[in-house]
């Protein structure tokens, strides 16, 4: 099953648009847990709590490279389509890189990791991200308006009477996205943009970070952003379900985190 097919049935099956961003900090593990191995089973066990509330899961590859913990990585992961098939998984990575040093990024998100779509930044244009577009069964999400202050730095500059992100987004939906396997980063914090790239790639699916402790609006986002089957978005939370617990029942409470958001973003699809 590809991505997109995956992603749908989620959709679905679940009745969720939420993504659990995966982003392990180890000063913030539960008592008891530590080190890689307390890594792998904070994380093994979110996901196993939260796995019927969600459309995807998104672990952040700094997150555990940053503890020599790839290995965990790939761990993780391979639990994540063994024990919960069909809940795809988005390696956020934002590589971006051309030649053959893009081809091994591609090698290394789905052939090391076998993660389902990654995520790439696409400021060096098309070659740097062709090796990802071949691969027709995987979700290649690249970045458009993000969620933090400073995107506006670049992606709000004018381009001939439309901003940078917009041009972006056009590109990408008519361009770059042959095999459909396409998808945009836009960020809760700006609606009213996330709406303009809703309304210029039609049901492309959205990867919208920033909601949680980064402030965003589920309403406005859910209103912006649906498509008209109330569907189309991955609503990514990381730390408000990861670390909503802190005890021995840190996956019972985000499994109530997720359910309560996932329950949130459907009260405005209705």
């Amino acid at each position: 099953m590809n991505f997109m097919t995956a992603l749908k049935d989620a959709w679905r099956r679940n009745e969720s648009l939420v993504c659990v961003g995966l982003d392990p900090e180890p000063g913030r593990l539960p008592a008891g847990l530590s080190g890689t191995e307390g890594i792998f089973e904070f994380c093994r066990d979110i996901v196993d709590a939260t796995a019927g509330s969600v459309c995807a899961f998104k672990p952040q590859i700094a997150h555990f490279a940053a503890q020599r913990a790839e290995d965990v990585l790939e761990r993780l992961i391979r639990h994540i389509h063994d024990r919960h098939p069909g809940i795809p998984v988005i390696l956020d990575a934002k590589r971006g890189d051309i030649g053959s040093t893009a081809k091994h990024y591609a090698m290394e998100a789905f052939e090391r990791y076998d993660a389902d779509a990654v995520t790439l930044n696409p400021y060096l244009g098309h070659d740097s991200v062709a090796p990802f577009l071949e691969r027709a069964d995987k979700g290649v999400i690249l970045l458009c308006r993000t969620s933090n202050p400073g995107g506006k730095d670049f992606q709000a500059l004018d381009c001939g009477g439309e901003p940078l992100y917009i041009r972006v987004a056009q590109t990408i939906a008519r361009e770059w996205n042959g095999n459909g396997n396409c998808a945009l980063v836009t960020g809760a914090t700006w609606p009213e943009e996330l709406g303009r790239v809703r309304r210029e790639v039609g049901d492309m699916p959205l990867l919208v970070p920033g909601i949680g402790a980064q402030g965003g609006d589920v309403e406005a986002v859910v209103r912006e952003g649906r498509t008209a089957d109330g569907t189309g978005l991955m609503i990514s939370s990381s730390r408000a379900i990861l670390y909503a617990g802190s005890g021995s029942d840190f996956a019972d409470v985000a499994h109530r985190a997720a359910e309560e958001m996932r329950k949130s973003v459907n009260s405005f699809l209705s």
